[in-house]
């Protein structure tokens, strides 16, 4: 893990200060939000978050597909129980955000984000 120190040592000696706010820029931008997660505004969407919340800062989106699927039950600590099935009501939100902008597909299991995915850019 980098450390603010190891970061500040690694800057200081470095030859370029356009490198070096290059680097401290990318950093910092790669900390400011997950891989997975997207924004809505200013506000960040990741997993776990509840649907509400999307519904909020982000509105409405293009299209919804709703499905059931059937899988092993997991208890909230982590605990898988064998030959327990559970049923998971599996929603897939599209956000098509403008064609300047990447298309987002929100995947909710039970009302709570379990996926974000982005692909091409919208219309």
């Amino acid at each position: 893990m980098l450390t603010l120190d190891c970061l500040e040592e690694v800057l200081v000696t470095m030859p370029s200060k356009t490198l070096r706010a290059a680097i401290a820029t990318v950093l910092l931008l790669v900390a400011v939000a997950p891989a997975h997660a997207f924004r809505c505004g200013t506000r960040i969407i990741t997993r776990g978050d509840h649907a509400d919340k999307i519904l909020r800062f982000c509105g409405e989106p293009v299209s919804v597909q709703t499905r059931l699927r059937q899988r092993g039950y997991v208890s909230d600590f982590g605990r898988v129980f064998p030959g327990i099935v559970e049923e998971v009501v599996v929603e897939e939100w599209t956000y098509n955000l403008g064609p300047h902008q990447l298309i987002r597909v929100v995947r909710l299991e039970n009302g709570f984000v379990a996926d974000i995915k982005h692909l091409g850019y919208g219309y």
